[in-house]
């Protein structure tokens, strides 16, 4: 007989266990561990049934979802773990957890099962979601440093501090103020991925600019927009007509 899937449930509300629980009822291949009422009980069953997943909530008494994951992040064989909560300003702490995924109350059962089907056919992965990661980026939340190749050096930078970047000749090149490199991606759209969302714009199908370092935008002759970016050399780069409709209603020049 194959092995169970097992899942422990924290939540402190007697109402939304037996929700989570009638829900996972319906899933074959899976066990529920256990119940917990707060984060100090979950503590315990985590490290006495050692669960495969645990479905979490985050606002609890004793501890809090985020505490009860920090007891457990350096430990090898950490549960996979799904947040579940009523509030989304939590996305970012779920983000520095390696939270599997984050799930809004009332939860919704397909995306409960897409989730945990997820994880029980990839045991060992603890990849976030899609979901979890298209959330994270729409709020502006990525990684804030990014390696960019100099010689045979690694330079680190803040992704605040990129003017723009380019590519050529399937070469991707970041310019800061100060200095320019070649990052790891191999397209811009590739690196606009792990940049805020809410802070880079793709201006030119060969050119990606950060919103704050546009210091001037020039008209030409011919009714052209180019932009002035605050690298040090003061660089011109083009702006399509499709692209300078976006940038005209964010900026609201």
């Amino acid at each position: 007989m194959p092995e169970s899937f097992t899942i422990l449930i924290v939540d402190d509300e007697a109402p939304a266990r037996r929700d989570i629980r009638r829900m996972l009822g319906k899933i074959k291949g899976i066990k529920i561990a256990g119940e917990g009422k707060d984060g100090l009980e979950a503590v315990k069953l985590i490290r006495k049934l050692r669960p495969d997943l645990v479905l979490l909530d985050i606002q609890m008494p004793g501890l809090d979802g985020f505490q009860v994951v920090k007891e457990f992040i350096n430990d090898r064989d950490i549960p996979a773990v799904i947040f579940i909560t009523a509030y989304d300003q939590y996305a970012l702490q779920a983000f520095e957890v390696h939270a599997v995924d984050y799930l809004l109350k009332p939860v919704d059962e397909k995306r409960l099962y897409e989730s945990i089907n997820r994880i029980m056919t990839r045991k060992n992965d603890r990849t976030r979601a899609p979901e979890l990661e298209m959330f994270l980026h729409s709020m502006g939340v990525v990684s804030s440093r990014l390696a960019l190749r100099r010689g045979q050096n690694l330079i680190m930078i803040d992704v605040d501090d990129i003017v723009f970047a380019t590519v050529s000749e399937g070469e991707v090149t970041v310019v800061t103020s100060t200095l320019q490199g070649v990052p790891r991606f191999r397209s811009l759209d590739e690196l606009k991925e792990h940049l805020p969302a809410n802070l880079f714009l793709k201006v030119h199908r060969s050119y990606l600019a950060n919103l704050k370092k546009i210091s001037e935008i020039v008209n030409d002759a011919n009714g052209n927009y180019q932009l002035r970016m605050e690298d040090k050399g003061g660089s011109v780069i083009p702006l399509s007509r499709l692209q300078a409709r976006k940038l005209r209603k964010i900026l609201k020049w």
